[in-house]
């Protein structure tokens, strides 16, 4: 499934499709009142998923109770479950089926955050300290994998054993994404290739199960699913892409970490492959792909990325797979729920956090 997003993201490169530039000229307050306009549609719906993520049963032990509680509500925008809601809305059935798949999808996205804070070393989430700043490693893992098994029980309660299916190929994707990146050298981690692999594992592969699954639960045909899927994988990468940007122009402020801190970490992301395949290969681009600058290269580097064209070039490669999820979506009437999913989709590109 990583190859498919692989090719059809090698696809569309390079059609200016101008979505792009009407979704800048959105504007951040259009933006954030999309995701608002999103949410009230489904409003008791996500009512009822946030009931279900903070209304657990017993855990024990007690500290254990409270680390997950405030996880759960630490905040974030419930993108995953809200697309799940409104593909159900848009069959008309958001019934329990599609409030207990809602309420899987963001709790297996939590229990990622929680491993992905201690494998990145992260401290700070949100405006707040991370669980592996204040417990220890093995704490942190446990934790992690205790969500895990707790969005593997909401999704059971669809009663899909094709939901399931969905839901353990994710699980397998997203962890064999996390060990590739491990294991992969530096020469492959500055190809387009790597990138989407890894990118659709670490994103992508979510918002393709709160879209198929959405599909399945609400008994939608196989060409429905297939749109549904396709919709997922290319939001999804898209998503990702605005990410990776926003690590190199984002307000800190906002985005909550260091400008270029993808770079200094290692990280090779589509804005420094746009800037390495424009250029020869000189010393600064060497080191950064091997992992071994001084602070000072880095620094450099970052702004000859940030005055380059690459930020453009990852900018219309997002752009074009936002109009290709959204291309997804002419196989369903319209609806307010279509039409909501539509500005989400522009979301993805205007947002800046």
């Amino acid at each position: 499934m990583a190859t498919s997003a692989v090719i059809a993201a090698r696809n569309i490169q390079g059609s200016k499709t101008g979505t792009m530039d009407w979704t800048i000229e959105m504007g951040k307050q259009t933006a954030t009142t999309s995701v608002n306009r999103a949410a009230e549609l489904v409003k008791p719906e996500l009512e009822q998923v946030e009931s279900t993520l903070l209304n657990l049963p017993d855990i024990q032990p007690h500290e254990l109770r409270l680390a997950v509680e405030a996880i759960v509500s630490s905040g974030g925008k419930r993108i995953r479950p809200t697309i799940s809601l409104l593909i159900a809305s848009m069959f008309g059935r958001p019934d329990q089926r599609a409030i207990s798949l809602a309420s899987a999808v963001e709790m297996l996205h939590t229990a990622t955050l929680v491993h992905d804070d201690l494998i990145d070393g992260s401290l700070m989430r949100r405006g707040a300290s991370t669980l592996n700043a204040v417990w220890t490693p093995a704490a942190t893992v446990l934790t992690g994998d205790f969500l895990f098994a707790v969005a593997a029980g909401m999704a059971a309660r669809t009663d899909s054993l094709r939901v399931m299916r969905i839901f353990s190929e994710t699980l397998e994707v997203i962890v064999a994404g996390e060990l590739r990146q491990q294991f992969t050298d530096w020469a492959k981690r500055s190809t387009r290739d790597d990138y989407y692999e890894r990118i659709y594992a670490k994103t992508a592969s979510m918002l393709v199960l709160a879209a198929s699954a959405a599909g399945v639960v609400c008994d939608g045909s196989e060409e429905q699913i297939n749109a549904l899927t396709a919709f997922g994988r290319d939001f999804g990468l898209a998503f990702q892409i605005i990410d990776d940007v926003l690590d190199f122009t984002g307000d800190q402020a906002n985005v909550g970490k260091p400008v270029g801190s993808d770079l200094r970490n290692g990280l090779i992301t589509l804005p420094t492959i746009c800037f390495i395949e424009s250029r020869a290969i000189d010393a600064d681009i060497e080191c950064a792909l091997k992992g071994e600058c001084e602070p000072e290269t880095y620094t450099r580097l970052v702004a000859r990325i940030r005055e380059s064209d690459a930020i453009e070039c990852a900018l219309h490669e997002a752009a074009d797979l936002i109009d290709s999820a959204k291309q997804s979506l002419w196989l369903f009437q319209d609806s307010p729920y279509r039409q909501a999913l539509f500005e989400l989709s522009d979301y993805t590109i205007a947002r800046n956090k």
